[in-house]
């Protein structure tokens, strides 16, 4: 969420966690494609995984479903039910069963009211009205002085959104956890398997780690500029 006024130094630091970003977007895609080339011992796939994992949680009544894309994969709360993208629900590899389990990670953190799940849920209706609300207010409060208020108001708004996004690492971290230790537990893979399911997972958490690094970032910036107007 960039917006046209000018150069302020905390750029530099929203810049490099931008370029953090990028890398971790790249990195993700890499690490997926290379251990997809590589085939889980025991031949479960990414569906199979899946299943497994569900009912042994008690969540028989969850269905799967194939979707089109990649890197689609994702649970849906509303609807309860886990969809994944065509290549880790048919495929037996490292990176399908990972991902796969991972969102099986969700549906049970959603069934056992994971807090930090529900948080997340609960400030979802506000998160997506602040995002799409605070630009409008930070652009009208830095281009219109006698409406500057506008801007500590803009503030406030992305500050929802901000805690949205730092509130979304621990269930994504969580949701990774419960999918690792399922999958050596269950036998879905072997112990030296390990190394590469952790590499996938982790490779997809950095993305919202970075993501929630230049949000803090530019709302710092923002709330310094703010400051820096009302003590001039």
């Amino acid at each position: 969420m960039f917006f046209p006024i000018g150069f302020h130094y905390m750029d530099i630091f929203i810049f490099a966690a931008f370029g953090l970003s990028l890398w971790a977007q790249f990195r993700v895609k890499g690490t997926f494609n290379k251990w997809s080339k590589v085939q889980v011992s025991t031949g479960i796939t990414g569906y199979e995984a899946a299943r497994r994992m569900l009912d042994v949680n008690g969540l028989q009544d969850v269905p799967i479903e194939p979707i089109r894309g990649a890197l689609t994969d994702h649970y849906d709360p509303i609807h309860r039910v886990v969809r994944l993208s065509e290549p880790v629900y048919y495929e037996s590899t490292i990176s399908a069963v990972s991902v796969a389990c991972h969102e099986i990670g969700h549906a049970i953190q959603h069934q056992q009211r994971y807090p930090m799940l529900t948080l997340r849920h609960r400030m979802f209706p506000v998160a997506s009205f602040a995002s799409g609300t605070a630009p409008l207010l930070i652009i009208a409060g830095l281009f219109f002085q006698q409406f500057s208020f506008l801007f500590g108001l803009g503030i406030i708004f992305f500050s929802a959104a901000v805690l949205f996004q730092v509130v979304t690492l621990p269930v994504e971290f969580n949701a990774s956890s419960r999918a690792r230790d399922t999958m050596i537990s269950e036998g879905y893979i072997s112990n030296n398997e390990e190394r590469g399911a952790a590499k996938v997972l982790n490779a997809a958490a950095l993305t919202y780690v970075a993501a929630a690094l230049i949000s803090v970032l530019e709302l710092l910036k923002y709330i310094l500029i703010f400051t820096g107007r009302n003590n001039d």
